[in-house]
């Protein structure tokens, strides 16, 4: 299980993320929701450990992750939100990469970077260099360099950004089938959609602090809305959106 307890990121004195505590338990997947600039990629990072803490404390399976962050790291997967790889290498030299840098066994990695190459329908490309790869298509090397090492916990930042319809539904699936085979899945995306058919339960932040934290079909019942769309709308978008659109379309076509 990965626990949040009480985490809070200060810059330059500003809350990006302000006492949060929450848990991604094993067997679910939590989707973590906000507007832009509400701490999503923050929390992310914190949890990864590229950024460090300013309070509270981050555990896995009950120890801070911080006590070994290297033995921590060795168990995660993670899907930045931004696709930063190498461009001069190929997907299957940065995909070989990563694994030498987790220490795979060279036959068990040659064997699922050829499958995951296959299955995420890079093959044709993998000798081809990264620069030359759509957005879609480095998006699919950062999934696969994320399950390549089959981690406890896979923590994905927009992970459907740039995919096409087909690779979509493939991910979508996968989160679940993650999931089903015991894995802790976080996720974040402005794919709303997505999320309530995926999610076990949600996480919405506004403002650095938690709104909400529950299974999408209690927040449903409690707040007596439809759907993830409207609880979102009504706890973390401030603007009447129908007004905004009208007054943008009302705007251009004066």
């Amino acid at each position: 299980m990965l626990e949040l307890r009480r985490v809070s990121k200060h810059f330059a004195g500003i809350p990006a993320v302000d006492d949060v505590s929450f848990c991604a338990r094993p067997g679910e997947v939590t989707g973590y929701l906000g507007p832009n600039g509400s701490g999503k990629s923050t929390t992310m990072k914190m949890v990864t450990g590229l950024l460090s803490l300013t309070a509270g404390h981050i555990l896995f399976d009950g120890r801070p992750i911080d006590e070994n962050l290297i033995a921590f790291k060795k168990r995660m997967g993670y899907v930045p939100e931004e696709p930063y790889l190498y461009n001069h290498l190929s997907g299957v030299e940065y995909l070989t990469m990563v694994a030498q840098l987790r220490r795979l066994p060279a036959r068990e990695s040659a064997e699922r970077i050829e499958g995951l190459l296959q299955l995420l329908s890079l093959h044709d490309d993998r000798h081809a260099s990264i620069s030359g790869y759509s957005k879609g298509m480095r998006q699919k090397v950062l999934i696969a360099a994320a399950l390549l090492h089959n981690p406890d916990l896979v923590l994905l930042d927009e992970p459907f950004s740039g995919l096409d319809v087909g690779s979509a539904l493939v991910l979508r699936r996968l989160i679940q089938e993650l999931a089903a085979r015991g894995k802790t899945v976080m996720f974040s995306s402005h794919e709303l959609d997505t999320v309530e058919r995926v999610s076990t339960r949600v996480v919405i932040l506004h403002k650095g602090k938690i709104v909400a934290d529950d299974s999408i079909e209690r927040l449903r019942l409690l707040m007596e809305l439809p759907s993830l769309e409207a609880i979102f709308s009504q706890l973390a978008v401030e603007q009447d959106t129908s007004s905004v659109a009208r007054q943008i379309a009302d705007l251009i076509h004066a």
